[in-house]
């Protein structure tokens, strides 16, 4: 893996991957890693259940950052390791962007990691997020 701005967080994440199988179900096989505005580190893993009630590895993250009182996100991966062994940063879902927008308004500007060396804005990945102005 090549070095860059966000290999340490990307090796963050990697440290959290746990796949764990229950019957036909995968969990802990994507894990997130997020760095907020002060500072602290969160992590969280997926959790895959057959009802709908499961989450993406980037709530579980956001979801512990809340927890201890913190709202803005400053950059955040996810990541996933095929069978073979190979590390994949993966872009967040689109329920995961809206997500973390809604978390704290200043979160629109969270520099999501798509790669060691590469990030791009939360807004970039979910135009027109804007409240629309009404017709009249």
């Amino acid at each position: 893996m090549s070095d860059g701005p966000h290999l340490e967080l990307i090796r963050a994440a990697a440290a959290a991957l746990n796949p764990h199988v229950v019957r036909d179900r995968l969990f802990g096989n994507v894990a997130a890693a997020l760095v907020t505005s002060r500072g602290s580190q969160y992590l969280g893993v997926c959790i895959d259940t057959g009802s709908g009630t499961g989450f993406c590895a980037e709530h579980a993250a956001v979801a512990a950052m809340v927890t201890a009182g913190e709202y803005h996100v400053a950059r955040i991966v996810a990541v996933w390791r095929d069978d073979s062994g190979r590390l994949y940063v993966l872009p967040p879902c689109g329920r995961c962007r809206e997500f973390i927008r809604q978390i704290d308004d200043a979160n629109i500007g969270t520099a999501v990691v798509l790669g060691p060396d590469r990030s791009v804005e939360l807004r970039d990945l979910l135009p027109h997020h804007e409240w629309p102005d009404p017709m009249e």
